[in-house]
């Protein structure tokens, strides 16, 4: 295994790359200029063929390295399942997705295809029938497919393990060795993770050949992320604290980590007695019930979401300016991932950390992977006067979505008709298969309503209500 460590590596531009003509002229489209430092690490190894190992942070660039590094090598008239990439959720595989889908714009006629649990079978067994050339998915609804004989991966030249640790971690070992089993051996296989547990360095060994392993540093610069830690006496203390911080630090944003459901859940709903608009996350929700929570934390209509660690990753937020560990978690690196979430893009972020005296030895291990002691801090008074403020957005469902052919232009049109709200107060728009959200200001949402109530998408009526919290 070759090795190298991007640590201050110097970003260069896209267009130095070896990559088709469409590609860079796309990315030039796209805004895309420097390359991250794993982009700059792991893209020239792809291109050659070469297997790598990243290990980074989320928002590291590594979805628009291994989405070039696919797309470079697929030939468009071949109608097969030519890459395969896996993601430990369904959350993180559309995000993927959706950013392959930008990146592949520029090359005529590929087909980009989701495969998800907690999705209907049926459809996506029309879809399979109707062919793909990159298949984007869960592991279990993969092998199901599989083993149906609804998907044939003989072709695959590519395959990516994305955020290899979650899957393993989620117990997909069993799943991925199945998968794995019906793979052509000659293939490039692209594996990125966010640690590098002993797990992760058996899986390497097994299914990646004389890999590149690229690793971008894990630790975040001060002037980026801004790291507290503050001393509570027991399990009971928390809730107070959490409030006393987000009061002093105005949340408008914050995602907060919890260990367990069970923490989870009575972080969610302690916050919402004290007033803030919180929503919890984590794997005992139903599939939609947990696209609705994501979608109205994402599009501002939620303040603050307590999350799992494993429920919490494909969270696609652009500005997330606090992360709080409600706990401080079982492993350093776990940590580190965490509070990677903030200070994305050269971004200002604070993560913020509780710890009791049962947790000292965690704050330990903690001191000796950072290499520097960390000052435990008393936690501040809640100001005077403060209240949470509630979100500037709120949210309405709308019962259709892309298997009724609504797109966001319909709703957009259908919002800012006659008597109807200024295209400004219109937020994000997520469409899924049978519903649709989006995010209006707070004051206009009960005209929104009306006029989706009045009006007609795709020449049809759907039932509206407001959703936010």
């Amino acid at each position: 295994m070759t090795s190298s460590t991007s640590d201050n590596a110097n970003p260069k531009d896209f267009q130095s790359l070896p990559l088709k003509p469409a590609l860079l002229k796309n990315l030039k489209d796209l805004g895309y200029a420097q390359l991250t430092e794993i982009q700059a690490a792991a893209l020239p190894a792809m291109v050659a063929g070469k297997d790598v190992i990243g290990q980074a942070k989320t928002g590291s660039g590594k979805t628009v390295a291994f989405g070039l590094g696919l797309l470079q090598k697929l030939r468009a008239e071949q109608f097969r399942v030519q890459a395969l990439v896996l993601c430990p959720t369904r959350e993180l595989a559309d995000q993927v997705a959706r950013e392959l889908r930008k990146l592949a714009r520029a090359i005529h006629n590929i087909k980009i295809l989701t495969l998800c649990g907690g999705m209907p079978f049926g459809p996506q067994i029309g879809s399979l029938k109707h062919g793909a050339h990159i298949v984007v998915g869960t592991p279990g609804r993969i092998e199901d497919h599989l083993r149906k004989g609804n998907l044939d991966l003989g072709s695959v030249e590519t395959l990516v393990l994305d955020e290899a640790d979650r899957m393993l971690d989620m117990g997909f070992q069993a799943v991925l060795d199945e998968i794995l089993a019906t793979l052509p051996k000659s293939r490039q296989t692209l594996l990125f993770s966010a640690t590098y547990p002993k797990t992760i360095d058996a899986l390497a060994s097994r299914v990646l050949s004389n890999p590149v392993k690229v690793e971008v540093a894990a630790g975040h610069t001060k002037s980026t992320i801004e790291q507290k830690y503050y001393k509570v006496q027991n399990n009971e203390a928390r809730p107070a604290a959490l409030y006393q911080l987000l009061a002093n630090h105005d949340a408008s944003s914050a995602l907060v980590f919890c260990n367990t459901k069970k923490e989870t859940d009575e972080a969610a709903n302690a916050l919402k007695r004290a007033g803030f608009a919180a929503l919890a996350l984590h794997g005992d929700m139903e599939q939609k019930e947990r696209d609705r929570t994501l979608t109205l934390f994402a599009n501002g209509s939620a303040s603050i979401l307590v999350a799992t660690d494993v429920a919490a990753r494909g969270l696609d937020i652009e500005e997330l300016p606090i992360v709080v560990n409600y706990h401080l978690s079982r492993d350093p690196e776990v940590h580190v991932h965490r509070v990677g979430r903030t200070g994305r893009a050269g971004q200002k972020g604070v993560a913020i950390s509780l710890v009791s005296k049962k947790e000292v030895y965690k704050l330990e291990r903690l001191e000796e992977l950072m290499g520097q002691e960390i000052p435990l801090l008393d936690v501040p008074d809640t100001p005077q006067g403060f209240a949470p403020v509630r979100p500037v957005m709120t949210t309405l469902q709308i019962d259709g979505g892309k298997k009724q052919k609504v797109r966001a232009g319909d709703v957009v049109g259908a919002l800012t008709g006659e008597g109807g709200i200024d295209g400004k107060q219109i937020g994000k728009i997520q469409l899924f298969d049978f519903s649709t959200f989006v995010a209006v200001e707070r004051p206009v949402a009960k005209k929104a309503l009306k006029k989706l109530a009045n009006g007609k998408l795709k020449g049809r009526n759907f039932r509206a209500r407001i959703v936010g919290v």
